[in-house]
């Protein structure tokens, strides 16, 4: 019988790929914007195709979330983000000033290693690719496991079209043999400039350890806050919206919401039309029991599934229209698994007597897995606005917006994104949108304008 290492063989392969992606690499710094933005709409134009195939594979592959929203996603990478980006420049002469005699030059960073999450696997995937080849820098994936065979679809058609138009061979490329092993390999490859991770916390020890730059989009545990002055009718469906959005997968989604107390009532009742259902103490417990194993890991089978779905695994009843379960708390703690992110649709609940109080609370939550994602406040009082945008420990305040719209750039002009930095707690070296700007280094030019004795 012919033993395979599987092992081995991911490592093998992981070297001759980020090899390959270093020679490619150096053909492509020697391009131009132009040719590069060549490339970026002919690979948009061509995944775009099969946008709607590529969402219904990957719901079947990962058994994570809804098609028709993976659907929306990869159209808003492959239509929307090619917008945003036609124009700008990130190679060559990026800025000039010309009264100060001082010039911006773009240079790409290099190989960048992209690992590609489950939930978001096709959408993110393009948008990794698209920024790095705008950017002048080649790009190697690990996909996930779980969404490894999709992923590797949506790659082949992008490099066919790449190379079509002249994109070197080895400039994107994937892990076929996907084990952790290889991975590891990959980002810890001396050729290696930068490790870009979407959602993989598994993988992220690995890749502070290789001491590379790593931009981490992680998980996030973002409150919203319904302030007093709000409108109450259009913050709950903003909310309903955003958290039942691919059911609720993304990571900058609303995980709680916090409610000024002399409106709390009006926003239960908003909640319970829109179909939001409040769990009994007891029906709280049985479903809280489930997100999470004994040694802490999130369970994947609780992910991404429905509101009707989650209440019969948990096995209660609850009514047919019902879209979020909504489960009242007061306190935030490591025990409460209503405390920590849970990539379903499923929103804690906490009544705080006015907006510092709410702030407090806010905090508490977002230190609670310190990783200062996203945060929305739901307010017509600005000054209350500022308040919370100065003193959160966050990466980004969304305003009277859906968290899972507003932060990837769709209903707000944040940069269009679908790695969302949280650097600002101390995870990775972003808190951005990421966009290629954060994929290259500046070289300064400054012309002398005065002479030594003047100085």
């Amino acid at each position: 019988m012919k033993i395979i290492d599987n092992d081995l063989l991911s490592i093998q392969e992981a070297r001759i790929l980020i090899e390959n992606a270093n020679q490619a690499q150096k053909i492509l710094a020697t391009f131009s914007q132009k040719k590069l933005d060549e490339i970026v709409e002919r690979m948009a134009e061509e995944v775009k195709k099969y946008a709607y195939e590529l969402a219904k594979m990957s719901e079947d592959e990962t058994d994570y979330g809804k098609w028709q929203d993976k659907y929306i996603k990869n159209r808003f990478a492959c239509e929307y983000v090619p917008v945003r980006l036609r124009g700008m420049c990130y190679v060559g002469i990026i800025g000039e000033d010309k009264e100060n005699k001082t010039m911006d030059i773009g240079v790409p960073m290099g190989v960048i290693v992209a690992i590609s999450p489950a939930t978001s696997p096709i959408s993110t995937t393009i948008y990794k690719t698209l920024i790095a080849i705008k950017s002048a820098n080649a790009i190697v994936f690990s996909p996930h496991p779980r969404a490894k065979n999709t992923i590797g679809k949506a790659l082949d058609i992008m490099i066919r079209a790449a190379q079509g138009y002249g994109l070197p061979e080895g400039a994107l490329s994937y892990l076929q043999t996907v084990t952790p092993a290889g991975t590891k390999e990959l980002m810890n490859h001396k050729e290696t400039s930068l490790i870009m991770n979407t959602g993989v916390p598994g993988m992220l020890k690995s890749a502070y350890e290789s001491k590379k730059p790593v931009i981490y989009g992680g998980n996030g545990n973002g409150p919203a806050f319904i302030e007093r002055t709000a409108d109450i009718k259009q913050a709950v469906r903003d909310v309903i919206a955003s958290k039942t959005f691919d059911n609720g997968i993304v990571s900058a989604a609303e995980q709680s919401i916090v409610v000024d107390s002399c409106i709390s009532d009006e926003v239960k009742e908003e909640m319970k039309k829109s179909g939001g259902y409040f769990m009994t103490e007891e029906e709280s417990q049985k479903l809280g029991s489930l997100f999470f194993h004994l040694d802490g890991r999130l369970n994947s089978e609780m992910v991404g599934k429905s509101a009707l779905e989650l209440a019969k695994i948990a096995d209660f009843c609850v009514p047919s229209d019902t879209l979020v379960l909504i489960s009242e708390q007061k306190y935030v703690s490591d025990t409460n698994p209503y405390s920590k992110e849970k990539l379903c649709p499923v929103l804690a609940y906490y009544i705080e007597d006015d907006w510092i109080h709410a702030c407090e609370k806010c905090i508490e939550l977002l230190l609670s897995e310190r990783n200062g994602h996203t945060l929305v406040i739901h307010s017509k009082n600005e000054d209350v606005i500022r308040q919370f945008a100065l003193k959160k420990p966050v990466g980004r305040v969304l305003v009277n917006t859906p968290a899972s719209f507003g932060s990837m750039g769709a209903t707000t002009n944040l940069f269009p994104a679908l790695t969302l930095g949280s650097g600002s707690a101390g995870k990775g070296m972003t808190s951005d949108n990421v966009s290629p700007m954060n994929l290259i280094y500046i070289r300064k030019v400054g012309y002398g304008i005065r002479n030594i004795d003047e100085f």
